[in-house]
């Protein structure tokens, strides 16, 4: 069998905001763009998860909505601002075979660098921008039985490329 992880960060958020929290700040206008580009692109590529894990912040959440996946999503404390070692626990609970993460730097960044055997030849990989999402797939049954330095990187973009389409 084959699991499939689609990892993203959240979308470019606000600064210039009266979000009363960090955990609050929303997306801008070029994220909310970003988040739609994403969904359709990942739509349109055949990686459309059939759960998506995310962090509980605003702009995490919205980048969910905006992608519109269709798929159910479940808002877990755990990933706000998590390092990669949490990341991978809390992937290694998921139930579905195509699983979306949804998270922040620098922890997805990280986790991306280190869940793959290989990383791609592209010069945004090592810093992970805002909205950039990678489709890894593991040859494994259950998503427990994942571990670093596993995955096989099928696809990375940023919204960025997407723009230039």
């Amino acid at each position: 069998m084959t699991c499939t992880l689609i990892l993203t960060r959240h979308a470019k958020s606000a600064w210039d905001t009266s979000a009363p929290s960090d955990h609050a700040r929303p997306l801008n206008k070029r994220g909310r763009q970003s988040a739609t580009a994403l969904g359709l692109w990942l739509k349109q590529n055949g990686h459309v998860p059939d759960q998506v894990i995310s962090s509980p912040s605003q702009r995490t959440r919205e980048t969910y909505e905006r992608m519109d996946l269709g798929a159910p999503a479940v808002f877990v404390e755990r990933l706000y601002h998590a390092n990669a070692d949490i990341i991978l626990q809390v992937l290694r609970e998921a139930e579905r075979p195509c699983t979306m993460i949804l998270a922040h730097n620098p922890g997805i960044g990280s986790f991306a660098r280190e869940i793959a055997k290989l990383a791609p030849d592209h010069p945004r990989f090592f810093n992970y921008p805002t909205g950039a999402t990678s489709v890894v797939q593991f040859d494994i049954d259950s998503w427990s039985e994942l571990d670093w330095n596993s995955g096989h990187l099928v696809e990375f973009i940023v919204p960025r490329e997407l723009e230039d389409a």
